[in-house]
């Protein structure tokens, strides 16, 4: 394996006790680096094993404390894949909703979560997002999972890549989001209307409900139309992660 520089993100020299209340523990190697290489995250401290260490320029200014991979594994969840590296840091400053927006291109599709729960659904459709290039994602303050580490994980990087805007309201927030000129198309597996024929030349707002219980009917109702991905009878849905990224792909082919 080549050697590869990690450059500390804004992680200056003041550093917190260990266990300081709000602080992440992210773990696993994109995560990892891709946090450090974010100037917007503040990191404070990298644990990492001995042999993972030989395979960094590791900043001299940063501190880093080097253990063994048993060790790294009582930090993070069980059976979580540290892969030698897990980072404490503190969670990224919020985002504004209209920053979504605000000096991007507006051919880019924004996300709405509604009450998207489980972390690595969150984290895989932060992937997708970043992969298919949305403008970002927006999700309630409460019912929507907080930065983790699992979620960072199933990220692979994207967390420190694309704008997470969380809102108090997602009513209003689509109201906001309609208002700003995006065409906000609700997923829905009842719908009649497929995904592409739902399209208008307009910025996209793709709107996904949890799982089982999908859009709420007021969430439902702030959007424009709602529409379905043609999938085979031989299946009942789509995990949400995976419709999310069916749905950007079927958006950004028809942009």
């Amino acid at each position: 394996m080549a050697r590869s520089k990690i450059r500390r993100g804004r992680a200056g020299r003041e550093l917190s006790a260990k266990g300081k209340s709000g602080q992440l523990r992210l773990y696993g190697r994109h995560a990892v680096e891709a946090a450090l290489d974010n100037p917007e995250r503040h990191c404070r401290k990298l644990f990492v094993t001995a042999d993972i260490a030989q395979k960094y320029h590791l900043p001299d200014d940063f501190i880093v404390e080097r253990g063994d991979g048993a060790a790294l594994a009582r930090m993070v969840p069980e059976g979580a894949p540290h892969q030698g590296l897990v980072l404490e840091c503190d969670p990224l400053e919020p985002v504004a909703l209209d920053e979504l927006w605000l000096g991007t291109d507006r051919k880019r599709p924004i996300l709405v979560l509604d009450q998207v729960t489980d972390p690595h659904n969150v984290g895989a459709i932060i992937r997708s997002a970043a992969a298919f290039g949305a403008a970002g994602i927006v999700t309630q303050d409460r019912h929507s999972p907080p930065e983790s580490g699992a979620l960072a994980k199933a990220a692979s990087g994207a967390l420190e890549r694309l704008p997470w805007a969380r809102v108090t309201n997602l009513a209003r927030a689509l109201e906001d989001i309609g208002d700003a000129g995006y065409w906000r198309i609700g997923l829905a597996g009842e719908a009649d209307m497929t995904l592409a024929a739902a399209q208008r030349d307009m910025p996209a707002c793709l709107v996904l409900g949890a799982e089982g219980s999908g859009l709420r009917p007021n969430v439902a109702g702030h959007c424009d139309v709602t529409a379905r991905l043609p999938i085979s009878q031989a299946v009942e849905s789509l995990n949400v992660s995976n419709a999310a990224a069916v749905a950007l792909y079927e958006v950004g082919r028809e942009g």
